[in-house]
């Protein structure tokens, strides 16, 4: 974990998609009408551990409190392919490389960081992501959390509506 301040950095495994995060079955009680049942998957199960096990190696101890800024990088593996690809195509090489949404990613981040780096997913304010050029190394996504102060997200609003 690089520490700057309270800011929390973690590199971690790739997300499992949102898509695979959640499955659906219908129960059918013995006493009652059929309804369907929407669980959390024993993928997501094994992801969300191995993201505390990550934040606890890292120095995590304790969650922040309060609102944050989450920054996520999300690197996609890099295919055998890669330099025939960026020969042909120098600027879009990677357009259609395999990887999962940023929006998938992001709930399932922010799932898997709940009660570990932050409180509740509800504190997350700000949030900036990213899908990153492959870059050889693992796929994997780095996630940078840091406390936001309450008059900082009054402040830009101000900045942003006066740049309108």
């Amino acid at each position: 974990m690089a520490d700057v301040g309270s800011m929390v950095v973690l590199t971690l495994p790739y997300p499992v998609s949102a898509n695979a995060y959640w499955a659906s079955r219908i129960v059918k009680p013995k006493d009652g009408p059929a309804f369907v049942q929407t669980y959390v998957t024993s993928e997501a199960k094994a992801y969300k551990v191995e993201v505390a096990k990550i934040a606890k190696a890292y120095g995590v101890v304790a969650p922040i409190t309060g609102r944050v800024v989450a920054h996520v990088r999300l690197y996609p593996h890099r295919p055998q392919d890669w330099a025939s690809r960026s020969r042909r195509d120098p600027s879009g090489w990677d357009d259609d490389v395999r990887s999962i949404d940023l929006d998938n990613a992001n709930k399932v981040l922010l799932d898997s960081l709940k009660g570990v780096v932050f409180n509740d997913d509800r504190w997350v304010w700000e949030m900036h992501s990213t899908r990153m050029e492959p870059d050889g190394g693992p796929a994997r996504v780095i996630v940078a959390i840091k406390p936001l102060a309450p008059r900082a997200v009054a402040q830009q609003g101000l900045q942003l509506e006066r740049a309108a």
